[in-house]
Protein backbone atom coordinates (compact mmCIF):
# COMPACT_ATOMS: atom_id res chain seq x y z
CA UNK A 1 0.00 0.00 0.00
CA UNK A 2 1.19 3.70 -0.62
CA UNK A 3 2.19 5.31 2.25
CA UNK A 4 0.48 8.30 1.54
CA UNK A 5 -3.06 6.69 2.60
CA UNK A 6 -1.76 5.32 5.24
CA UNK A 7 -0.35 8.03 7.32
CA UNK A 8 -3.46 10.11 7.44
CA UNK A 9 -5.57 7.02 8.86
CA UNK A 10 -2.52 6.10 11.47
CA UNK A 11 -2.30 9.87 12.76
CA UNK A 12 -6.03 9.90 12.97
CA UNK A 13 -6.40 6.65 14.81
CA UNK A 14 -3.47 7.70 17.46
CA UNK A 15 -5.83 10.88 18.00
CA UNK A 16 -8.75 8.98 18.51
CA UNK A 17 -6.91 6.58 21.23
CA UNK A 18 -4.96 9.06 23.20
CA UNK A 19 -8.81 10.94 22.96
CA UNK A 20 -10.52 8.16 24.50
CA UNK A 21 -7.53 7.40 27.03
CA UNK A 22 -7.89 10.89 28.23
CA UNK A 23 -11.81 10.98 28.41
CA UNK A 24 -12.54 7.12 29.88
CA UNK A 25 -9.36 7.34 31.71
CA UNK A 26 -9.10 8.26 35.52
CA UNK A 27 -5.90 9.75 35.48
CA UNK A 28 -6.66 13.17 35.07
CA UNK A 29 -5.99 14.99 38.13
CA UNK A 30 -6.09 18.97 38.65
CA UNK A 31 -4.95 20.48 41.06
CA UNK A 32 -5.95 24.18 41.73
CA UNK A 33 -5.11 26.24 44.87
CA UNK A 34 -4.53 22.76 46.54
CA UNK A 35 -8.06 21.11 45.92
CA UNK A 36 -7.34 18.64 43.91
CA UNK A 37 -10.57 17.88 40.90
CA UNK A 38 -10.42 14.71 38.85
CA UNK A 39 -12.83 12.55 36.81
CA UNK A 40 -14.71 14.29 34.20
CA UNK A 41 -14.82 17.66 35.75
CA UNK A 42 -10.63 17.12 35.77
CA UNK A 43 -10.67 16.58 32.22
CA UNK A 44 -13.22 19.48 31.47
CA UNK A 45 -10.77 21.99 33.55
CA UNK A 46 -7.95 20.70 32.17
CA UNK A 47 -9.04 20.99 28.43
CA UNK A 48 -10.17 24.08 28.83
CA UNK A 49 -6.87 25.51 30.26
CA UNK A 50 -5.01 23.88 27.90
CA UNK A 51 -7.08 25.09 25.22
CA UNK A 52 -6.73 28.56 26.61
CA UNK A 53 -2.88 28.48 27.10
CA UNK A 54 -2.57 27.21 23.62
CA UNK A 55 -5.19 30.44 21.97
CA UNK A 56 -2.70 32.66 24.03
CA UNK A 57 0.41 30.96 22.62
CA UNK A 58 -1.08 30.75 19.32
CA UNK A 59 -1.90 35.06 19.43
CA UNK A 60 1.71 35.69 21.14
CA UNK A 61 3.51 33.89 17.93
CA UNK A 62 1.07 35.55 15.70
CA UNK A 63 2.03 39.18 17.30
CA UNK A 64 5.89 38.18 17.36
CA UNK A 65 5.81 37.30 13.49
CA UNK A 66 4.09 40.21 12.30
CA UNK A 67 6.39 42.21 14.44
CA UNK A 68 9.40 40.38 12.84
CA UNK A 69 8.09 40.57 9.56
CA UNK A 70 7.77 44.53 9.52
CA UNK A 71 11.46 44.55 11.08
CA UNK A 72 12.97 42.36 8.74
CA UNK A 73 11.06 44.03 5.65
CA UNK A 74 12.26 47.67 7.16
CA UNK A 75 16.07 46.39 7.39
CA UNK A 76 15.51 45.01 3.67
CA UNK A 77 15.02 48.51 2.46
CA UNK A 78 17.59 50.30 4.49
CA UNK A 79 20.22 47.86 3.42
CA UNK A 80 19.18 48.25 -0.28
CA UNK A 81 19.30 51.82 0.44
CA UNK A 82 22.24 51.61 1.93
CA UNK A 83 23.48 49.46 -0.89
CA UNK A 84 22.71 51.89 -3.62
CA UNK A 85 24.71 54.84 -1.37
CA UNK A 86 27.68 52.85 -1.15
CA UNK A 87 27.34 52.23 -5.23
CA UNK A 88 27.22 56.20 -5.95
CA UNK A 89 29.92 56.78 -3.80
CA UNK A 90 32.20 53.51 -4.85
CA UNK A 91 31.24 55.24 -8.67
CA UNK A 92 31.94 58.47 -7.47
CA UNK A 93 35.73 57.51 -6.02
CA UNK A 94 36.36 55.44 -9.19
CA UNK A 95 35.35 58.11 -12.17
CA UNK A 96 38.68 60.15 -12.26
CA UNK A 97 40.28 56.39 -12.62
CA UNK A 98 37.93 55.79 -15.84
CA UNK A 99 38.07 58.91 -17.35
CA UNK A 100 40.33 57.67 -19.88
CA UNK A 101 37.97 54.81 -20.65
CA UNK A 102 35.23 57.24 -20.99
CA UNK A 103 37.25 59.44 -23.51
CA UNK A 104 37.17 57.01 -26.34
CA UNK A 105 33.28 56.00 -25.66
CA UNK A 106 32.35 59.75 -25.50
CA UNK A 107 33.94 60.48 -28.78
CA UNK A 108 32.24 57.12 -30.10
CA UNK A 109 28.98 58.51 -29.08
CA UNK A 110 29.14 61.70 -30.08
CA UNK A 111 30.39 60.62 -33.25
CA UNK A 112 27.41 57.95 -33.72
CA UNK A 113 24.85 60.95 -33.11
CA UNK A 114 26.14 63.05 -35.51
CA UNK A 115 25.78 60.82 -37.99
CA UNK A 116 22.29 59.51 -36.82
CA UNK A 117 21.20 63.71 -36.99
CA UNK A 118 22.28 64.11 -40.16
CA UNK A 119 21.11 60.91 -41.67
CA UNK A 120 17.33 62.16 -40.19
CA UNK A 121 18.10 65.41 -42.10
CA UNK A 122 18.37 63.70 -45.58
CA UNK A 123 14.98 62.08 -44.81
CA UNK A 124 13.53 65.31 -43.46
CA UNK A 125 13.70 67.07 -46.86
Amino acid sequence: MNIKRILPVAIIAVLAIAAWHSMAGQEMHINIDGDEVDGPLGFLIGTLFAGGGLLIAALALTCAAVFVGFLFAGLGILMVVGLALMAVVLLACISPFLLPLLIPLGLFWFFSSRSRKQRSKQYAV
